[in-house]
C-alpha cells in the first residue's frame, strides 16, 4: 500500500488510501465492540483487519475503481480514527453508497458527520454520481443524525434486508440526490474512470 490517489480533506479530517502502517489504528477501531455493534462485520479478529487493508489496497490499484475504502485521519493530530468508504453501486445509473466507522473515543464531536459530507462532495463532484445512499441499523439512532445532518433523507425501511449474526436484521435507507448530475449518456462520466 502506499499513501497516493484519493485524499480527501475536510475541516477536521482527511479521507485518503490507507498505508502499511495503519494495521494497528485501523485494528484498534476495526476490533471494538462498540464500535462494530450495529455493523455487519466484526469484531474483526488481525486477520480480519489485514485481509480489509490487502483489499483497500487492490481497490486503489484498480484502474476502474469502483470502491474506496479510505482512511479517517483527524487533521490536527493526524491520528488514524477510522475508515470512510464509498462505493459505485451503478455506473450506468450513477448510484453510490457510503458508510463509515470511527473508534468511539472520537464519537459525538461531528466527526463522522464531516466524514459523510465528504463522500458525498467526493462522489457527487468528482465522481459525477447522481444518487449517494447510506443504510444503517434501526436502532442506531447516532447513526441516522448524522446521514441527516450530513444531508440525507430517509426513503423507508427494508425488512429482513441483511443476515448478521445469525439472524435477520432490517435496514434504515436514506439517500441524497445530486441536482447538478448530468443525465447518463450526456457527457462522458466520470465513474469508474479512473486514473
Amino acid at each position: 500500500m502506499r499513501d497516493s490517489g484519493i485524499r480527501l480533506v475536510g475541516h477536521r479530517l482527511i479521507l485518503r488510501e490507507f498505508v502499511d502502517t495503519d494495521e494497528n489504528a485501523v485494528h484498534a477501531f476495526a476490533s471494538h465492540p462498540l464500535a462494530t455493534q450495529f455493523m455487519t462485520w466484526g469484531p474483526n479478529s488481525v486477520e480480519d483487519t489485514r485481509a480489509f487493508l490487502r483489499e483497500a489496497a487492490a481497490q486503489a490499484d484498480t484502474p476502474t475503481r469502483t470502491s474506496f475504502d479510505l482512511a479517517v485521519v483527524d487533521n490536527e493530530s493526524r491520528a488514524l480514527i477510522g475508515s470512510a468508504a464509498l462505493s459505485i453501486t451503478s455506473t450506468e445509473h450513477r448510484r453510490g453508497e457510503i458508510g463509515y466507522v470511527l473508534h468511539p473515543d472520537v464519537w459525538s464531536k461531528g466527526l463522522a458527520t464531516e466524514a459523510a459530507r465528504t463522500l458525498l462532495q467526493f462522489g457527487f463532484t468528482t465522481l459525477g454520481l447522481r444518487r449517494i445512499a447510506a443504510t444503517c441499523h434501526p436502532d442506531n439512532r447516532a447513526s441516522s443524525r448524522v446521514l441527516e445532518k450530513a444531508g440525507l433523507v430517509l426513503e423507508g425501511r427494508m425488512r429482513s434486508h441483511l443476515w448478521v449474526r445469525g439472524a435477520w436484521r432490517d435496514s434504515l435507507i436514506y439517500a441524497a440526490i445530486s441536482d447538478t448530475a448530468p443525465a447518463p449518456g450526456a457527457e462522458e462520466s466520470p465513474v469508474g474512470n479512473r486514473d
